[in-house]
């Protein structure tokens, strides 16, 4: 991908570039997990680094692109296919979307240059997807501002003849495949994520869900108790730091260390292979409580590295 969008760059014929994916899946593999696993446990996280590298350069540049890009978002777009998908100016959602940054459950954190995306979402509704790993539907996603249309599936050939057609006028083409989308469920939590997830805290925000007594907050809360309390609080700093960040360059090479630590951490092969590899769902968290993750380690997995190893967009 990084290669076609330098080659097409300095090509005057090309105004625009439409971001599909293989039918079904969206973008969404989960092969990179099995792959970084398998760096951390074989090669002490070396080809896991370079992937990290190479996936964020990837990031930076469709961040950073000159011409329009537009995404069809026609199915799952999860991790690493939302670090692809929300640097595009053009993010089109349909009935078929299911977006969420589903990380903390396997001891990875919201990374792709999921702390500047998040972080930039209203209502703190960027915390809770990064702790909870919750799944948006198409419409969820035109609300939250995470999709900038909302088309029909059945639509989107059309849609895409009529970009090729007239590259210069996307936005208009877009709000003219009008597709009703459904209300977004998410609408009727605003009011209760914006309170229960208002801290940087994460002692904080489980303490919250505690205290109410809901169907929805006691929901919530077992969730979060599957999550790894150290991605959890890594991300919470993650968002909080991103947030005051002009450039994304600099999101990204904190990623980068975030990435590069995480890798090696013992909560990260432990939760793929409850989640991926063997699906038992019975991760062992270490530390295993958000109290026993200290401040000193968080600082550690922040912390820049060596001048020679820090990350660099292309």
């Amino acid at each position: 991908m990084s290669a076609a969008l330098t080659k097409w760059a300095d090509d005057d014929s090309i105004e625009a570039v439409i971001l599909d994916h293989a039918e079904g899946r969206g973008f969404c593999a989960g092969g990179d997990i099995n792959l970084l696993r398998k760096s951390a446990l074989e090669d002490g996280g070396v080809t896991g680094r370079k992937f990290f590298h190479d996936e964020y350069q990837l990031n930076h540049q469709m961040m950073t692109y000159a011409k329009p890009i537009v995404c069809f978002m026609d199915g799952i777009t999860m991790g690493g296919g939302v670090g692809i998908a929300m640097p595009a100016q053009f993010r089109v959602a349909t009935e078929n979307t299911r977006f969420a940054m589903p990380e903390t459950g396997i001891g990875l954190f919201p990374d792709v240059g999921g702390g500047w995306h998040l972080s930039r979402l209203g209502g703190r509704l960027g915390q809770f997807l990064a702790l909870t790993g919750a799944r948006l539907d198409g419409a969820e996603c035109l609300w939250a501002g995470i999709a900038t249309h909302y088309v029909p599936s059945d639509m989107i050939a059309e849609a895409k003849a009529r970009i090729a057609e007239k590259p210069d006028r996307i936005g208009g083409v877009l709000s003219e495949m009008v597709g009703s989308p459904p209300k977004a469920r998410l609408e009727e939590n605003a009011d209760k994520i914006a309170r229960h997830f208002a801290s940087d805290k994460y002692e904080d925000i489980l303490a919250s869900l505690e205290e109410e007594d809901s169907d929805w907050s006691h929901k919530e809360r077992d969730t979060l108790g599957t999550k790894s309390p150290q991605t959890c609080k890594i991300a919470l700093r993650q968002l909080a730091e991103s947030a005051q960040m002009t450039d994304f360059a600099d999101n990204m090479r904190m990623e980068y260390r975030i990435g590069s630590r995480v890798l090696l951490r013992p909560d990260f092969a432990e939760g793929v292979r409850a989640v991926i590899v063997d699906k038992t769902h019975d991760p062992k968290w270490n530390p295993a409580t958000p109290e026993e993750v200290s401040e000193e380690l968080i600082d550690s997995i922040f912390a820049p590295l060596p001048a020679d190893e820090e990350w660099k967009p292309l």
